[in-house]
Formats: C-alpha cells, sequence, structure tokens
C-alpha cells in the first residue's frame, strides 16, 4: 500500500471517529423546548464552528502522528512532492467533495423555503459537511487503487 493510500485511509477513520465523537459530547448540551429560541440558534451555530475548530486541529495533529508513525515504522520520508497523478486525484476528490456539499447546501436552503424548522437547516449543513469530507477521502482512495 502507498503513501498516499494510507494516508487517504487514516483521513477517513479519522474523519468518521472525529465527527462521531464530537456529536456525541456536544448531543447532551442540546436545548431541550422552543424549535425555534435564541438558545437553540446559538447552540446550533456554536455546534457549526466548534466542529470545524476541533476538526481542523484534530486533522492537524492526526496528519503529523501519522508522519511521525509512518517515518518510525517504514524508514521513509513523507513525498515532498505532488507529481501529475497526484494532482489529478486531489482534484477529483475536491470536485466530488465540493459537489456532495453544494447539493446538501442547497437542501438546507431548501429546507427553510418548505417552511422546516431552523435548525433542519443546521443538520442538512452539518451531514452534507461531513459527507463531502468522506466523500473526499473514498475518491482519493478509490483512486489511488484503481487509477484515473
Amino acid at each position: 500500500m502507498t503513501y498516499q493510500e494510507k494516508k487517504s485511509i487514516i483521513s477517513l477513520i479519522s474523519t468518521i471517529l472525529i465527527f462521531g465523537t464530537y456529536c456525541l459530547y456536544m448531543y447532551p448540551g442540546h436545548p431541550e423546548g422552543e424549535l425555534v429560541s435564541l438558545a437553540t440558534l446559538r447552540y446550533w451555530g456554536l455546534f457549526v464552528l466548534n466542529l470545524m475548530l476541533f476538526s481542523i486541529v484534530a486533522h492537524i495533529i492526526i496528519s503529523i502522528l501519522f508522519n511521525i508513525f509512518f517515518r518510525f515504522t517504514t524508514g521513509e520520508k513523507e513525498p515532498k512532492f505532488a507529481d501529475e497523478l497526484d494532482k489529478l486525484i486531489e482534484l477529483k476528490a475536491n470536485r466530488n467533495s465540493f459537489f456532495v456539499f453544494i447539493v446538501g447546501f442547497l437542501l438546507a436552503m431548501g429546507s427553510l423555503v418548505v417552511s422546516q424548522p431552523s435548525h433542519a437547516m443546521f443538520i442538512i449543513l452539518i451531514i452534507s459537511g461531513f459527507t463531502s469530507d468522506v466523500t473526499g477521502s473514498l475518491t482519493k482512495l478509490y483512486h489511488y487503487r484503481k487509477g484515473v
């Protein structure tokens, strides 16, 4: 298995674990009662902002630990360059990831148009962000395994 395949697998697993852990951590703080209140909107706003911050920091730490572990176990350094294949796979992964997120964003805005509660919009945005991240990792893994 190549470095890129291992990195894609670690990224996929870490994305799922980070999202699951964060959701389990935040769930007990969910405000009960009214569907639309200042506390509910504040909760979902903090949920999204903190998830982004937590996810970025956790991905950076996991990436550093992966590189240290990879170098320790194989004796090889992380590749310092990306060839045309790596760039093409990255572009395809970004395209698929952005497509999934845009569809989720449109669904979230559509939920407001059809008079769904505002927290439905936040939930759809959060799920589409998670799904787009998973889609990007799966696309990279697929293309590194099967080719472009």
